[in-house]
């Protein structure tokens, strides 16, 4: 799906982002994001944070909580010797 807006820069070259297209990638009020100069366009990233990764990201592994322990307690050794 493709938005387009049009919006105005304002005093110190401030722009808002439309409704819709904010909630067409997930941009939510106080979030970062990143701006990249692309030849003669700007692109507009939201910058994702740990929760967000952890809600939405890329799975990649799986890690038990007996395995934290047992990996916890063998650092507790290791580091006490």
């Amino acid at each position: 799906m493709s938005i387009s807006v049009e919006t105005r820069v304002g005093r110190k070259r401030v722009i808002v982002i439309h409704k819709k297209v904010a909630d067409a990638v997930g941009i939510r009020e106080g979030q970062r994001v990143r701006l990249v100069a692309q030849g003669d366009r700007i692109v507009i990233e939201p910058v994702r944070d740990a929760i967000w990764l952890a809600l939405h990201g890329r799975k990649i592994g799986r890690i038990m909580p007996e395995e934290v322990e047992e990996e916890s307690l063998r650092e507790q050794e290791r580091l006490s010797s």
